[in-house]
Parts: structure tokens; sequence; C-alpha cells
């Protein structure tokens, strides 16, 4: 039976190329192994980002930062108050 973590893992660097991310996966599941990657990569737990920082640090990876930003928060991976005023890492682990 195959590591879930490292099968996963490679998985998802079959989706970069020179570090960018050549597409957002359409299939939900391939997806939110992207999005999980991204969260526990790009950003820290118990840290508070500004929508810039989380703008800034998603387009180190894709130009379409605005796209992976809306389907972290809806993934339920980042956290944000009703008035969008901040980001937190919803991820544990």
């Amino acid at each position: 039976m195959p590591d879930n973590d490292q099968s996963s893992s490679h998985g998802v660097a079959a989706l970069f190329s020179r570090g960018r991310l050549t597409a957002i996966p359409r299939k939900p599941a391939r997806r939110e192994q992207l999005l999980v990657h991204l969260t526990r990569t790009l950003f820290e737990p118990d840290r508070t980002y500004s929508e810039r920082e989380v703008n800034e640090a998603l387009l180190t990876v894709h130009d379409d930062y605005s796209a992976l930003r809306r389907y972290l928060v809806v993934a339920g991976l980042l956290a944000r108050p009703r008035d969008g005023s901040s980001y937190r890492r919803a991820l544990t682990g």
C-alpha cells in the first residue's frame, strides 16, 4: 500500500514546471491535493496574513492568485473574517 502523503506529493510535483504551477487542476480531488500542498508550503501556522501578503505568496507559483486564494478559502484551508481583513492558515500539520 503506497504512502498517501508521499504519492500525493509526487503527484503535486507533476503540476509544476521550474517552480511554477502550470495549471490549476479542474478535478476537485487533484485541486484539493494542490491546495493542501500550497497551504503547507506558503503559509505558516499561527500567523495572520494580509490579503496582499496572501496574493504575493500565491503569485510566486501562479498568475491567477485570486482564483487560488478563493479556492483556499472555500476549501477551508485559509480562514478569514467576514470583513476579509486578514487570513490565517486553517490547516494543521
